[in-house]
């Protein structure tokens, strides 16, 4: 196995009584990559980062961190693991410095190393003025940050976040984020999010689970693709029969709006704009309105969850 692949979760299934919350699941992660792993609620997001961080044990399946078995060698395998909660687990009537000494001893970091331990995690997390001030005087922000130098404070290979930003305002978000992407260029990070475009500014990698199952992995850049324009808004002042419009080269169908107003359904590598301003020139049409229309993640992602359930539901009937 490669020193760079950090996770590698292979055929995982979870079972409770009579239901499947996780479905077959299997993903790597490599260093230096942030993954941004979503779902609707009980989709089994949650379930998997448990078993991932050894908080739950899967019913059949295999989990190596950092070429670990997670089964068969668990204390060393969780080793290699930094987790912050949803909840940070926190002690509010210590001192941020007490606390990570703690933290570090909680590791089993070595004794002699645990002062530069502290320091290093207080750096790298922009914690260095606030080491002597107890914990719940601090912000939210700087509450965040605490919860994950505690998770790196033991210089872990993957580092798990689950929703790391929640609660934040939006300069303490930013913060975060960018803390985050720092992260990611030293380790393998698991980002476990319901804020879409925290997905986009920050990860390098998206999955998307649904009902146990993966419905959807693949890089950022490629989603981005996704969401090019597939479609245009044209307004007329003096429009022709819609047949004239679903005739122009290059689009594919013609819903019309209100106000004289059209959406033109392309294909996403092509770009008929120009064409059917010429043509709308050409034949007097009156244009005062092209507007390519871009989907969103949210789009995406509703439409990946939702036609999979669509899917499972045919299937079942």
């Amino acid at each position: 196995m490669s020193n760079d692949n950090l996770i590698s979760v292979e055929h995982l299934y979870r079972r409770y009584a009579g239901l499947v919350a996780v479905k077959d699941v299997s993903f790597e992660l490599q260093r230096g990559e942030v993954l941004g792993f979503l779902g609707p609620n009980g989709a089994g997001k949650t379930t998997t980062m448990q078993i991932i961080t050894g908080n739950l044990a899967p019913t059949s399946g295999r989990i190596l961190i950092n070429g670990l078995d997670l089964l068969d060698r668990p204390r060393q395998a969780k080793g290699e693991i930094g987790y912050l909660p949803e909840q940070p687990p926190l002690y509010r009537e210590l001192t941020v410095d007490e606390y990570l000494r703690f933290c570090a001893r909680l590791n089993r970091l070595r004794r002699d190393t645990i002062t530069a331990a502290v320091d290093r995690a207080k750096q790298r997390c922009g914690l260095e003025q606030v080491g002597r001030r107890l914990i719940n005087n601090l912000s939210k922000g700087y509450q965040q940050r605490v919860g994950i130098a505690q998770a790196i404070i033991h210089s872990p290979a993957v580092v798990v976040l689950d929703e790391p930003t929640v609660g934040l305002d939006p300069i303490q978000i930013r913060e975060i984020r960018e803390l985050i992407r720092e992260l990611g260029e030293e380790h393998g990070v698991i980002l476990s999010t319901h804020i879409l475009p925290e997905v986009q500014m920050t990860c390098d990698r998206v999955q998307i689970i649904n009902r146990g199952q993966l419905v959807f992995s693949d890089h950022v850049d490629n989603l981005d693709r996704r969401m090019q324009s597939s479609s245009l808004i044209l307004g007329l002042q003096q429009p022709p029969a819609q047949h004239i419009l679903e005739a122009l080269p290059g689009i594919n169908d013609v819903q019309a709006l209100d106000n004289h107003r059209f959406r033109l359904l392309h294909a996403a590598e092509t770009n008929p704009a120009g064409a059917i301003a010429q043509q709308a020139v050409e034949q007097g049409w009156g244009l005062f309105e092209l507007t390519p229309e871009h989907k969103t993640l949210e789009q995406i992602f509703v439409e990946i969850t939702s036609s999979e359930q669509s899917d499972t539901e045919i299937e079942a009937a």
